[in-house]
């Protein structure tokens, strides 16, 4: 029995009956990962039982015995990946590799199946991380792997930062320090009521004590605004997605922050790099963010937004999506100024 199989449903999947596993969203839906392990169990499922999942041929064309012919090809490829795929689109790829040769009109419903990414949904990043600072650029700095609580929309998010990096250990506000000291003679002390309360205080400073890998650390809030993009406001068509996406993209990573300036809410204005990976190209390209032209010029970003366009992917499925800035100027919203 493949033990990369094995694995994956040890880590994703609870043996489940198949109406458990539809009720709690396994197929046909968008959530993080989900099809991954939706995709992973019946994997597992057909390599111990040979038999493929009931529902599926609501989804394709072709007959079970040819179903059973794409799990047989599915299974072995998914053994021979080093990594196993990860992500949906990991997963999207290696079926759509790996049925190439099949019907197209299959091929899309296996992956709408699971609720994995359609073809023309894929996108390619192209953007390299910066291995200097661009022009523009007033400082860069590392966080701690980020909260999905803590994504607000399609472009902002907040992220923390340890204060042991050098630029933040010299800024952080005596009171500060103070109290993080008095936290932990409290928590010592197993006085946790105490510690709360101290605890409180550094967040009204704008700090945080996070647990990392069973260690305290001081961190420092920063709340983040995408630079150069402007995705649906959450109560818009496509705002939720656009959240969702952005989530999928950054939840539980370690970024690296561009940092450009300061805007008038007070929200850190920078570019946003994943593993690599340009947040800003990926939010563009799977349209679930406009080119903000009226903050950045950069060519790259408007050649982004058309292609995104051109697919019809994303806000783009709407013939006439309304902008964001505009939205905000009829709702009345920040008060009708226009947020960076």
């Amino acid at each position: 029995m493949g033990n990369v199989l094995r694995f994956l449903c040890g880590q994703w999947c609870k043996p489940t009956k198949d109406e458990d596993l539809e009720s709690q969203g396994y197929h046909g839906v968008s959530a993080v990962n989900v099809g991954v392990a939706a995709l992973a169990h019946d994997l597992f499922h057909f390599e111990i039982t040979s038999q493929v999942p009931e529902g599926l041929s609501k989804h394709v064309v072709s007959s079970k015995k040819a179903q059973a012919n794409w799990y047989r090809k599915l299974l072995e490829a998914w053994r021979a990946a080093k990594p196993p795929p990860k992500t949906p689109e990991e997963a999207a790829r290696l079926v759509i590799e790996t049925l190439k040769r099949h019907q197209k009109a299959d091929v899309e419903g296996l992956l709408a199946f699971y609720g994995l990414p359609l073809p023309h949904t894929l996108v390619q990043h192209t953007a390299e991380a910066p291995t200097s600072l661009p022009e523009g650029v007033e400082y860069e700095f590392q966080t701690f792997p980020v909260d999905p609580r803590a994504i607000a929309d399609g472009d902002g998010m907040t992220v923390y930062v340890s204060t042991t990096d050098p630029r933040e250990s010299s800024c952080v506000p005596i009171e500060v320090q103070v109290a993080a000291v008095q936290r932990s003679q409290a928590r010592a002390e197993k006085n946790y009521t105490e510690a709360d309360a101290i605890h409180k205080k550094i967040i009204e400073f704008g700090y945080r004590i996070l647990n990392q890998n069973n260690e305290e650390t001081l961190a420092r809030k920063y709340r983040i605004r995408l630079r150069g993009i402007d995705a649906p406001e959450n109560e818009m068509p496509y705002g939720k997605e656009a959240k969702e996406e952005l989530t999928k993209i950054v939840q539980g990573k370690c970024l690296r922050v561009l940092v450009y300036g300061v805007d008038q809410y007070g929200r850190y204005v920078a570019d946003i790099y994943c593993n690599g990976i340009f947040v800003q190209e990926l939010m563009l390209k799977k349209g679930f963010a406009w080119h903000y032209v009226a903050y950045d010029q950069r060519p790259e970003l408007a050649r982004w937004e058309k292609e995104a366009r051109d697919k019809r992917v994303g806000l783009w499925a709407s013939s006439n999506p309304e902008k964001p800035w505009e939205w905000k100027k009829k709702n009345n919203k920040d008060k009708g100024q226009m947020r960076r």
